[in-house]
Formats: structure tokens, sequence, C-alpha cells
């Protein structure tokens, strides 16, 4: 018996397959782990302007959502999509950037109908605004960014 319990590496590799598949599952996918790793950017600088330097939390969101914002973008082009639709590395971030800026606008919103709107604690309402804006940034890059 292995020493992992009998589960051997085996039960993984269709989930590595997945992730690691061109079509637009693996593209997901990856794109969610890209996104959970800036997510932790965003929702970490969130919490230090917000909770100890006492900044409003829809500025503190919106200085957390550009930092999450650049490391979604490096991490994106690294690992996520294969095919980029500019060589202009210039234009190919400042398109990225502004459907994070309408992502933006979606987090705040959202943000702002939780927690003014519907009595949600801000950390709470990040999470839910963070799924939103997580399927909107993920489908308006493919198409327009992303896919030949």
């Amino acid at each position: 018996m292995e020493a992992d319990g009998g589960m051997g590496r085996d039960m993984f590799q269709p989930l590595q397959r997945l992730v690691s598949s061109q079509g637009i599952i693996g593209q997901f996918l990856r794109y969610a782990v890209v996104g959970g790793v800036a997510f932790v950017a965003d929702y970490g600088t969130l919490l230090l302007l917000a909770e100890c330097l006492h900044w409003h939390y829809l500025a503190s969101a919106t200085v957390a959502f550009v930092v999450g914002l650049v490391v979604n973008y490096a991490l994106s082009v690294w690992w996520v999509f294969s095919q980029a639709r500019f060589e202009n590395k210039k234009l190919e971030f400042a398109i990225f950037a502004v459907i994070g800026v309408v992502g933006l606008l979606i987090n705040n919103e959202a943000m702002w109908g939780f927690t003014d709107g519907l009595g949600i604690d801000y950390r709470l309402s990040k999470l839910l605004a963070a799924a939103i804006v997580l399927v909107w940034n993920f489908m308006a890059r493919r198409i327009i960014l992303f896919t030949k």
C-alpha cells in the first residue's frame, strides 16, 4: 500500500488534463486559479487599507482591485491564455485594464449594494462581488483579448 493511503497520483490525472487543456474549461480553471492568487493580493490589500490604515472600504477596494489587476494580468499572460490577439503588449494591457475597470465598477457597485443596501459586512460583500467579477473578467478577456 502506498504511503498516501492507496490514493496514488493517478486520481489527479483527469484534473491535470482538464486544467492543462486549451479549451474553455481548461482556460477557465486556470483563470480561476490565477483569479484566486490575484484575489488574495486584492483582498489582502483591502484588509490592510481598511482595517489597519482605516481607509473607507470603497477607496480601499479601488486600490486593492488595481493590485489584483496587475497580478491577474501577469499570470494570465504567462499561464492562462496562449493566443493573444494583439502583438503590442502596451495595447493588450490597456484593453486588459479597461476590462478590469469595468470589473472594478461592477465590484464597487456590488459591494455598495450588498454593504450599504443589504447591510452585509463589507468583507463578505467583497467575496460575493469577486465571484460576479470573476465571470465578467474571464469572458470579456477571453473574447476580446485572447482568442484569435
